[in-house]
Parts: structure tokens; sequence; C-alpha cells
């Protein structure tokens, strides 16, 4: 009986020690769990090469990066035209006068400043851009299709012009294109002689910037003096030299005359020996010698043998 006994209070005092004793649960650490923070990874930007679809190269890779088409504006009741030099673009004469007269003030200044004619910058901006509407104009504010070159450390934007994916220089704004455009061709040698032509002889200056070998389109000179012509860019010229404008006469499909083997030309106004050898492609020289000249002065109406 005492046995019985015995073994009930040690079976009680076990389970009471059970009970009061709590119970410690332990696991290993979830290795996919910490408290570091996870770097994320971002996909770099993908640099798209310039092709005939995608003329400007950019380093954006969805649409909302994407470089926005150049639109302009649309003008109703205008004639429309095309312009052609780093991109080819319609335009309407409106849109052509509202560029003129926004441009004009910074042409005029540069003029004074550095002797380029005013009606020289406008026309080729008026060409090189598309009157502001250009990829180049839109995206780069470059509106002479002014090329990086090895001096220049600036931003800049790739576009195909002669060759594949160029470097052509960015501006913070296009009256900086502007200037450097003036910069460009007072400081390079090869301009230096166009700077020997009166400041109004706008024919001399454009096809001089061709020999000089500022655009390799043979048609350059022509579209150039175009644009002069059709919007009287040359009476900015005048104004800055306190002359009188007078418009210059549209030259009449009989100014080139033939004559058995002799082609004559009649002189209009703007001509010059210079315009007059590259129209006709003989040299200054040449022309002299068939015409008797003894230096290059010529007057409005003279006619002179070009072949």
């Amino acid at each position: 009986m005492i046995k019985k006994f015995v073994l009930v209070l040690l079976m009680v005092f076990v389970a009471s020690c059970s009970a009061n004793h709590s119970t410690v649960r332990t696991s290993k650490p979830d290795p996919r769990k910490t408290e570091t923070p996870v770097a994320q990874r971002v996909r770099k930007p993908i640099y798209r090469p310039a092709t005939a679809k995608n003329p400007v190269a950019v380093s954006a890779v969805t649409k909302k990066d994407s470089p926005a088409v150049a639109t302009a504006p649309s003008y109703l009741n205008n004639n429309t035209e095309i312009l052609e030099a780093t991109t080819r673009v319609k335009v309407t004469t409106a849109m052509v006068l509202d560029y003129i007269e926004k441009y004009k003030g910074v042409a005029k200044e540069n003029m004074v400043r550095t002797g380029i004619p005013a009606s020289i910058t406008l026309g080729q901006a008026i060409l090189e851009s598309g009157a502001g509407s250009g990829p180049l104009s839109m995206q780069a504010n470059n509106h002479f299709g002014i090329k990086c070159h090895k001096e220049w450390t600036g931003p800049s934007i790739r576009y195909t012009d002669d060759e594949e994916n160029e470097c052509f220089r960015k501006y913070d704004d296009p009256s900086l294109s502007f200037k450097d455009h003036s910069y460009f061709l007072t400081s390079r040698p090869r301009y230096a002689e166009l700077f020997e032509f009166q400041k109004d002889d706008y024919k001399s200056w454009a096809y001089g910037l061709k020999a000089a070998g500022y655009a390799t389109d043979t048609k350059y000179p022509d579209k150039l003096i175009g644009l002069i012509e059709r919007y009287q860019l040359n009476k900015y010229d005048a104004e800055v030299l306190g002359k009188e404008y007078v418009a210059a006469p549209t030259p009449l499909k009989q100014s080139v005359g033939y004559a058995g083997e002799v082609q004559n030309y009649t002189v209009v106004k703007g001509d010059s020996l210079y315009s007059i050898s590259k129209r006709f492609n003989i040299s200054i020289e040449d022309l002299k010698k068939k015409n008797n000249l003894s230096d290059n002065t010529i007057s409005l109406g003279q006619s002179i043998i070009v072949k």
C-alpha cells in the first residue's frame, strides 16, 4: 500500500514539473528573408543608330521618350513649297514670313558685327532649317546644319546627312545657332574670300559659300539666291548699310541671248563677275578677256559674252 502511495506522489510531481516547463522552439532562419535593401536593376538605355526611318539617333527606347515628329503648323490659303538642304520639308509662304519676322533682328545684328549679309544669314537659315520646321532645328535648335567638327565640346545630336549618323551641334536657343553661324564663317580661313565681296552682294556670297565647301548640293547657290529674291531678304542688307532698297527686277527669260556661237547674258541687279562666272562655269579672267574688261566692274543692263 505504501508503495502505491509513493508511486502516485511521484507521478503527480513529474506531471507538475512538465506543466511549468516552457517549450522553446528553434528553427533555422529563412535565407530568403532579410532586412538588407535589395538593389533594383535598371535597364540601360539602348542606343539606336540613325536609319532612313529614324534619321536622328536617340537613346530612348519608349514612345514617351522618343523624339517628337516635326510637325509644321497649318496655314490656310497659302502657297506651299519644298525646302531641301539638310532635310526636305513642305512649308507655306506664311510660315516663311513668320520665320523671317522672328529672326531678321538677329541676322541684322550679326551683319553689323561681322559683315555677313543679313540676306545670306536669313536665306541659309530658311533653307537649312526648313523655316524652323526641320528635325535639326526642332530637336537641336541648329538652324544651319553646322556639324560638330573637332573643336566642338558642347552637346550634339546624331543625324544622317551626307554620311550615316553624323554629329551635329546642339544649342540651348536658336539665337545661339545664328551667332555660331557667324563665328563659323569668320573664324575659318577658307571663307576669308567671302569678306572681299560687297556686303550687299548676296549672289557672290551664295556662290562663294558653295565654292568654299559650305554645302555639297550643286544647286545650293541657286536655291539660296531664289529664297533671297523671292522674299526680298536683301532689303535688310540695305537697312543695315543705310541704303535705299530697290527691289530687284525679275530676270527675263530673254536675259540670255544667242548670236551664232556667241552667248550673251544681260546683267541684272545683284550680278557680279563672280556670280556670272559661277553660273556659266567660266573663269573671271576669261570673262574679262571675252568682254575686254580692265577690272571687275559691270553695270546694270550690260551685255556680257559668256560663251
